[in-house]
Parts: structure tokens; C-alpha cells; sequence
């Protein structure tokens, strides 16, 4: 479990790198190809991140490093799969949804995930072989280095107990669509208690993970880089992410790394009949 520990550090002191920049008067921002933003904080968070993994000698692929040719990459199936800055608008918009989100893919698989939320200093972390996590007050300082058995002691282990007679649906706050609109209108037939939040970046899987959420739809348009940590957070606690055409876990590592339009849920029984 040592790589998962090294990868919790990197995104603890990648934290450090954005909230040094979202703190500051000002941060450059530029416009892809994709047209998505990028600021100084997704670069400074991803050189950090980076210079932690390269201990471990598992390949990284991440949203800001250029991506191989499929014909090269097809053939890695264990690799880090990183969004340095999930989340770029929430930054710009400094509301403070964002998150740094690390996954350890095994034959293409979210096997493990770290997902920190620097302004709100909460850490996320799983892995299959031992389940999921939160603690919360957590900051990188003085070289610390955090011990994974360490953190597990202090963790609240997830899914957290509470009772609820309502069904919690989670959107996106940057990019909302009509389809998701029709989906809430269909699943209030079947669930008349229904509630519709808005949360930015990952931070949506996260609470989906926690048992505050039920469902989150996604009809708008995502990559890889998006749900794979938060993917290897929900699986370890039974949920999972799937197509919502044919209702299978979304895969990775694809020629075309954009994410199909998906279901995130705690339970799969929350799409039947809907």
C-alpha cells in the first residue's frame, strides 16, 4: 500500500501549490484546444504531483501532460490517471469545489483513488482491499510525510450511517443540461421525496461515497481523468459509475478518452424502472 501513501502526499502538498495561487491577487488563466481553462494552479499542482509518483515507477497519465498515441497507450494497463485540478471553473470562479484527484488503474481498472479538497482541507482515499475513507482537517506543512496506517486510525471509514427518507440527486454546478432536467422529472414518479443539490468537481462522487447523495447524473461531457478516483472511491464502498445506455461500468483507457454519458450511484436499484 506504500503507492497509495505516496499518492495521498502528492495530493496533500499539490493542495499546498493551488491554494498558494487561488489565495493570490491574481492567477493567469489560458484556453485549450478543448476549450477548457487552465490556470497556473493546474500546472504548479501537476508538476508537484508528479514529482511524488515517479517514486513509485507506475506511469502517469494526466490531464496536463500530452497524451500517447492509443497505439502506444493501449498497451499500459497500470498507470496513475490524474486531474491535478478538478475542477478549473469552480478556481476561477473561487467558490472552492475543487478538488485534486489521483486514481491507481489496474488493467484499466480504478483499483485505488485520492480525491483532497484543499479549501475545505478534507481527504478522500481508498483502495479495494481495504474500503474508503475521509478526514477531515488535513493539510500538508513541514515536509510532513502522512503515514496511510496513521490516516486510517484517524479516518471516518465511509459509507457514514445516517437515516433519510429522501432521495438526494446530485448535479453539476458548471454544466447543467436539459437531460439531467428529464431525469429528476422521471425519477420523482418512483421517489415523490426527492431533492436535486448542486456540488462542483468530484466533490459530487464524494458525497454519492459518503451516503449523503443517492445518484448523480451525467449527460454532459467528461474525461477520464474526471471520475477515476472518485470511481475507486465509490466502488470500494458498493457503488459504482455506468453507462446510462447500457447500464455497464464505464471503462478507461479508451482511443477516445471522453467518458460516455454515465450514472453514478451507490446502488444500482436506484435506476430500475426509471
Amino acid at each position: 500500500m506504500k503507492n497509495i501513501e505516496i499518492a495521498i502526499n502528492a495530493a496533500l502538498y499539490a493542495g499546498n501549490e493551488i491554494l498558494e495561487i487561488y489565495n493570490s491577487k491574481d492567477f493567469d488563466i489560458q484556453i485549450k484546444a478543448d476549450k477548457s481553462p487552465v490556470t497556473t494552479a493546474d500546472l504548479a499542482a501537476n508538476k508537484k504531483i508528479i514529482e511524488f509518483l515517479t517514486e513509485t515507477g507506475v506511469p502517469a497519465v494526466s490531464e496536463e501532460n500530452e497524451i500517447s498515441e492509443y497505439k502506444i497507450r493501449k498497451e499500459i494497463k497500470n498507470y496513475w490517471l490524474i486531474d491535478p485540478l478538478d475542477g478549473t471553473k469552480e478556481f476561477i470562479n473561487r467558490n472552492g469545489e475543487f478538488t485534486v484527484n489521483i486514481a491507481l488503474m489496474e488493467n484499466n481498472i480504478p483499483i485505488a483513488g485520492v480525491i483532497y479538497v484543499p479549501v475545505l482541507k478534507e481527504l478522500y482515499f481508498s483502495h479495494l482491499d481495504f474500503g474508503a475513507f475521509k478526514v477531515e482537517n488535513i493539510k500538508a506543512e513541514n515536509n510532513k510525510q502522512f503515514k496511510l496506517e496513521n490516516l486510517i486510525k484517524e479516518a471516518i471509514e465511509l459509507p457514514i450511517k445516517e437515516e433519510r427518507d429522501n432521495l438526494v440527486v446530485l448535479g453539476s454546478k458548471s454544466h447543467k443540461t436539459p437531460e439531467n432536467e428529464t431525469f429528476i422529472t422521471k425519477l420523482s414518479k418512483k421517489y415523490p421525496k426527492i431533492e436535486a443539490i448542486s456540488k462542483g468537481s468530484s466533490l459530487k462522487i464524494c458525497v454519492l461515497a459518503e451516503g449523503k447523495a443517492d445518484i448523480y447524473p451525467r449527460f454532459g461531457p467528461t474525461s477520464e481523468w474526471d471520475t477515476a478516483a472518485g470511481h475507486a472511491i465509490l466502488k470500494a464502498v458498493g457503488g459504482n459509475i455506468v453507462n446510462t445506455i447500457t447500464l455497464k461500468e464505464i471503462e478507461y483507457n479508451k482511443e477516445n478518452i471522453l467518458n460516455p454519458s454515465f450514472f453514478a450511484v451507490r446502488d444500482l436499484d436506484y435506476l430500475n424502472d426509471v
